[in-house]
């Protein structure tokens, strides 16, 4: 199984480059017909989130659509894909809450781990964190 880096989402999310988009679907194309599915790593999705959001400019609903839009396809295979999950429901709570935030708290619950401690008062109010005082 082959693990896709961040352009390769990024090209087939937003066709921004047809050569290099065309050259995705094709990708996507022959892992449905030999029935095989492409890895994508926690910190790729992570990395997707911030150049959508830094580098082209898309609001918080596009940004959570096309992440969404990415955990359905069925020829991608998701490392944790749960708290992927988790963590989209957690940035959808609120407009106020950074995805990199929400990521880190499901990933801590997803490991029954928590809950995620932190000086950052925003990320503090995230059901599975709490502020750290001095």
């Amino acid at each position: 199984m082959a693990a896709l880096d961040t352009n390769i989402l990024v090209r087939w999310l937003t066709n921004d480059d047809a050569k290099q988009s065309a050259i995705v679907v094709r990708l996507f194309d022959a892992a449905i017909n030999k029935g095989e599915r492409l890895f994508v790593t926690v910190t790729v999705m992570l990395e997707v989130e911030w150049v959508l959001r830094a580098k082209y400019h898309y609001d918080r609903q596009i940004v959570t659509a096309a992440l969404n839009a990415l955990l359905d396809v069925t020829e991608l295979e998701f490392q944790t894909e749960p708290a992927l999950e988790q963590a989209l429901w957690l940035f959808k709570q609120t407009g106020s809450r950074d995805f990199a935030d929400c990521l880190h708290i499901a990933l801590v619950s997803q490991t029954g781990q928590g809950p995620l401690l932190t000086f950052d008062d925003r990320a503090s109010k995230i059901e599975g964190a709490q502020l750290l005082r001095d």
